[in-house]
């Protein structure tokens, strides 16, 4: 994606992501990501279909990875739960560990992915981003990336649910079967994810 983006032509608009990008590659992990040990709430979700459910009832009493992502409009998203598809889901399968993906979007763009890339694994609505809150990785965009947004077309006070343009940092959470946080990767510059490999040695070496 990385190579695709700088072989295009230079904009105004790619301009005001790459340096939003820049800034983002500096930061590290926020001071506010939730610590390993933490128990996390049973916090309400919304399906792809629009029914309520819970985190503990997504996760059916077993160990989860929860992977935070932004929302279908995103490339990077499309490609990051596209490998997990590939290359993650299976060896969660032979662990009885589930995967779960959650956004801030409405169940349509939850839909949206599950069925643009075949996803056998929950995709979920965090309505008023409150699991994300939960987790300490709520992101903030400049106004001058808002503006470049609307001029691409896309409005975030459309898309997610509740109405505003808050959105997580990309992170992946494993949480054991009684919903407590045993390891977390927090990567605020969104073009880079947690890769598959890393996700289960980190699951192995906590003999989940």
């Amino acid at each position: 994606m990385r190579a695709n983006v700088a072989a295009q032509p230079r904009s105004e608009i790619s301009d005001v992501f790459e340096r939003e990008q820049s800034t983002l590659a500096l930061l590290s992990e926020p001071d506010g990501a939730l610590p390993v040990g933490s128990t996390l709430p049973d916090v309400e979700l919304i399906g792809p279909n629009g029914a309520s459910t819970t985190l503990g009832e997504a996760m059916g009493g077993r160990p989860a990875v929860v992977v935070f992502y932004r929302g279908a409009w995103c490339p990077y998203c499309n490609i990051a739960l596209r490998n997990y598809r590939d290359f993650l889901l299976p060896a969660l399968s032979d662990r009885a560990v589930r995967l779960i993906a959650v956004s801030p979007q409405g169940p349509d763009g939850s839909l949206t992915m599950q069925e643009r890339h075949n996803l056998a694994f929950a995709v979920l609505s965090d309505p008023g981003i409150v699991l994300a809150r939960v987790m300490g990785i709520v992101a903030a965009s400049s106004s001058e990336v808002r503006a470049a947004q609307l001029r691409l077309g896309l409005d975030l006070t459309v898309v997610n649910a509740d109405g505003t343009t808050a959105l997580p940092w990309p992170t992946t959470a494993i949480l054991d079967a009684g919903r407590t946080l045993r390891w977390i990767d927090v990567l605020p510059d969104y073009s880079t994810r947690s890769e598959a490999g890393d996700i289960v040695a980190a699951l192995d070496a906590l003999s989940l």
